[in-house]
This record gives C-alpha cells, sequence and structure tokens, in this order.
C-alpha cells in the first residue's frame, strides 16, 4: 500500500500553461486553435455561452444543412457525414442565379481604405515620427559599415581588404585583429602589404559611427575628436590628454594630469567634460537585436484609498467550445469520425478550464503581492517589505513551486512602472529596533546616498555601511559591496570626479 501522485494529462497542460509568459501564452492559444476546430475565441460583444454543448435537447442540434456546411469548412470529408448534404443539392443552377444578383453590394470604398491607410502615417511636419524605428528590423554593424562601403569608390583589392577588416570588427566597434594578423590571412598571389591595408582601415575609420575601426580607446576617443569643429572649445588639449595620458585618466590621478598638461583644475575639468561627451563604445549605437517587448499579465490601478488589481483582458483572450461542432457529438457513436470529435471536446474543454485555473492563480497571487507591497505603490522602493514564496503560498494555500512558477514571466503594470512579479520578493536584514528591512529597500537607499555623496570624496562601502547602521539597518561592508555591484554603481575610487 502507498500514495503515488499521478500526473494526469490534463494537471500536465495546466503546470505548462501556468509558467508560460503571455507572448508564449498567446501563441499557445493560437496553435490550439488552428488545431482543434472545437475551440472558437470568443470575440467582444457576444454572450459567453458556458452551457454544456452535450446537453440532450433539440435546440442544441444544428439542421442537416448546417451540418454539411459546416463539416465542408473544417475538413471533415468522410462519407458518413456527408448524407446530410442532399438537402443543399436541390438546388438547381437557375434557383442560384435568381438568388445571386449580378452585382454584390460594397459596404466600403477605395476613398476610406485609402484615408484609413494613409492615416495610419503621419504629416509631413511631424518631427516625433522616425520610420527606421518603427518599421525596419534590427541592423547589424557589419552591415551598415558595408553599406557605406558600397558607397565609397575603392578599387577592386582595397574593397577586399575593407570587407575583411569590416569582418574583424566586434560589437563595441574595435578591430580584434591586429594588422599583421589580417595582412598575413590574405592570398600571397594578392601580394597585399602591410601600408595598404593601414591604408584602407583609416578610410573605413572616416565612416560612421565616429570612432569605429579603432585599435584601442585612445585612438577610439581621438577619431571622434577629429571629426569635431576645429573651433570646439579645448579641443586640442582633449586630443592631448586622450593620446598622452588616457592611462591617468583612467585612474583619476588628476594632480598629476594637472601638472603633467600644465593646466588648472577648472580648466582640466572641462577638458574631461569635453572627452566624457565621447562615446567610448561607437558600436553600440547600431542595434542589432530585435526590439523585445514586454506585457503585463495584471494592472493595478489606485481608485480613491483602494488598490485594484485585474487581469490584462487583451492580452487574455476568451475561448469557448463552437457549439454548432459540439452538437454533432453523438453521445451512443462509436464511429471513427464520432469518436475523433468527442476526443477534440474533450482536449477543448480541458484546455478551457487549464486557462481558467491560470488566471485564477494568477490574479489570487498578484492581490496578494499588492497587498503586501501597498507601501512600495505608495512610496517606492524604500518601502518595499521583505516578502518570500512561501508567504504567499501560505496565503494562497498553494505550494511554493506553484508560486514560482506563476511569478516567472508574469508582469505587473503598476503607477511606478511595469516590474516582473519576482521583483516583489527579496530577502530581509535585521534591524536594531528588532525588525526587518528587504534588500530591495536597502539597495534602493544605497543607491540615493551615492547619488548624494560629494564627487570629490566619494563614499567608500564601509562608509555606506555605517549610515545605514545609523539609520539602524545591519549590513555588513561585503553586502554593501554586493548590493553596490548589483545596481551597476562602480567602486569609490572610479566615482571619484574633478568638479
Amino acid at each position: 500500500m502507498g500514495q503515488q501522485l499521478t500526473m494526469t494529462p490534463q494537471l500536465q497542460q495546466a503546470i505548462r500553461l501556468l509558467q508560460l509568459s503571455t507572448l508564449d501564452l498567446q501563441q499557445e492559444i493560437q496553435e490550439a486553435l488552428e488545431s482543434n476546430p472545437m475551440l472558437e475565441r470568443q470575440e467582444d460583444g457576444e454572450d459567453f455561452d458556458n452551457s454544456d454543448p452535450l446537453a440532450d435537447s433539440a435546440e442544441s442540434k444544428p439542421s442537416a444543412e448546417n451540418l454539411d456546411n459546416s463539416f465542408q469548412d473544417s475538413g471533415f470529408q468522410d462519407g458518413s457525414l456527408q448524407e446530410g448534404s442532399a438537402a443543399s443539392q436541390n438546388l438547381e443552377e437557375g434557383d442560384w442565379n435568381e438568388r445571386i444578383p449580378n452585382e454584390l453590394p460594397v459596404d466600403t470604398a477605395w476613398e476610406d481604405v485609402y484615408q484609413t491607410s494613409a492615416s495610419s502615417l503621419p504629416s509631413n511636419d511631424d518631427d516625433e515620427w522616425d520610420f527606421t524605428t518603427r518599421t525596419s528590423a534590427g541592423e547589424s554593424l557589419q552591415s551598415h559599415l558595408l553599406w557605406q562601403l558600397n558607397l565609397a569608390p575603392m578599387s577592386d583589392t582595397d574593397r577586399l581588404i575593407a570587407v575583411t577588416l569590416i569582418d574583424s570588427i566586434n560589437q563595441q566597434g574595435y578591430l580584434e585583429d591586429t594588422l599583421e594578423e589580417i595582412c598575413a590571412g590574405f592570398d600571397p598571389e594578392l601580394d597585399i602589404e602591410l601600408d595598404e591595408v593601414e591604408a584602407v582601415l583609416h578610410r573605413i575609420q572616416q565612416f560612421e559611427p565616429a570612432g569605429v575601426a579603432a585599435r584601442n580607446l585612445s585612438e577610439c576617443l581621438l577619431l571622434q575628436l577629429r571629426q569635431l569643429p576645429a573651433n570646439t572649445p579645448w579641443l586640442t588639449e582633449a586630443k592631448r590628454l586622450v593620446s598622452d595620458f588616457i592611462d591617468m585618466l583612467g585612474s583619476r590621478d588628476y594632480s598629476q594630469l594637472m601638472r603633467r598638461m600644465k593646466l588648472k583644475e577648472d580648466e582640466l575639468r572641462q577638458v574631461i567634460e569635453l572627452v566624457q561627451s565621447l562615446n567610448p563604445r561607437p558600436g553600440s549605437q547600431i542595434e542589432s537585436s530585435e526590439p523585445e517587448y514586454v506585457v503585463p499579465d495584471v494592472i493595478v490601478r489606485k481608485d480613491t484609498d483602494r488598490w485594484l488589481v485585474e487581469l490584462n483582458q487583451e492580452a487574455m483572450p476568451r475561448l469557448r467550445v463552437n457549439p454548432q461542432y459540439a452538437g454533432f457529438v453523438r453521445r451512443a457513436d462509436t464511429s471513427a469520425d464520432n469518436t475523433f470529435m468527442r476526443n477534440q471536446l474533450q482536449e477543448a474543454r480541458w484546455f478551457i478550464k487549464s486557462l481558467q485555473s491560470r488566471n485564477e492563480t494568477l490574479m489570487k497571487v498578484a492581490t496578494q503581492i499588492v497587498e503586501h507591497q501597498r507601501d512600495f505603490l505608495e512610496y517606492g522602493d524604500e518601502a518595499m517589505k521583505p516578502l518570500v514564496l512561501h508567504d504567499i503560498a501560505e496565503a494562497v494555500g498553494m505550494h511554493e513551486s506553484t508560486i514560482s512558477r506563476v511569478t516567472t514571466q508574469k508582469y505587473m503594470h503598476t503607477p511606478r512602472g511595469i516590474f516582473e512579479l519576482k521583483y516583489f520578493f527579496s530577502s530581509h536584514v535585521s534591524t536594531s529596533e528588532g525588525g526587518e528591512c528587504s534588500s530591495t529597500a536597502i539597495r534602493a537607499i544605497i543607491k540615493k546616498l551615492v547619488a548624494a555623496e560629494n564627487q570629490k570624496k566619494p563614499l567608500s562601502d564601509s562608509k555606506i555601511a555605517g549610515l545605514l547602521e545609523a539609520q539602524g539597518i545591519q549590513v555588513a561592508r561585503r553586502t554593501v559591496a554586493k548590493y553596490r555591484e548589483s545596481l551597476g554603481i562602480a567602486p569609490s575610487s572610479e566615482r571619484k570626479r574633478l568638479m
């Protein structure tokens, strides 16, 4: 004797749908609609009918004429299902000619179609319209450089060298291989010398984006400075800074820089500001990946003093069993066609129930999260409370693994932005008063402290830990360093600025 949990197909399907994101779920629904004729999308404005399609009533059984037309549309061509089509074949050709007019009425005009199409485009004076960002796919840096290469007059040998150089440029815009390695890779019969490769490289370095095809950071910044107008303030000093003292700039040795370049503090600050306006990774300007869109599953809004939680109906299509096709199923019939339709009907019911279960579970979890993190919605990250999966699982009466599936790749739209449900879960740190503070709130406090620090003397991790302890939050220095790195904040030695 023993107990064993059996994963039925229905349970497996419900678990699989539960962990799908909104975009994946929409694709899954579309595949189900295409593969199962019993499923159909519930259109807006239609009454949702949840009655049993197999109920023994004469009203639920379609006529023989509808039977034939429906099954021809759905692809069922078995001879046993075509008996009801005899009535539709009794119409003579003359009757068809009398019923169908010579000119069918058209409910639209060409002008309407043209106006509708044109209205989706902006006017000529719309400055915010960007055609490329709304209609084109992502472009790689190599394709962008090759496009410019095709417009440049060049010999066949130089063009071959240019294509090879472009292939050696990484996504950041830097040349990965040395000129010697590139030159050695050509066919010896071409007799290509190193001077030719370097000459072609200088031509590519004039392409857009500025600074592309550089061999190091110093050359990248210098290429960008050379493209600035000659009357740019402090241009000569900036060129000297990036070409001769780039290492000192990286180590922020400002006193040594002022002494070497013979500049005062205010003058050096203006030179550094000019250098900081440049892009050290020019290739990043060309976006090669497709834009990713986040569709929120849950929408949270405030109504007077209450926070309301609702599912995003636009992302949750309503499905139902097609009552006409379901009416074709006969209880006592064991034919192959009837068995197929009965199985399809059962699968459609399981799919709809799995979707309903997913939506109900998502709604329960989202409601509990909003109830627990009400202060975050009111005041921001610093008011985030510690929350773990066990807390929500206990509140809704479900297992932690189920909560983990629900909160993965599910997003909540709030007045403060769109967040993944997992964002609201965080560990806790003890306070001096015996309470708890979430790690998200501590990160927000660290970010706030760094933003308000004196840039000449930035706060060290130990100093930040001391400031947190003064607020009653007991955090070790290494924990502060971990939170700071997760926020993308550089160490204090790298945050030092020359005011």
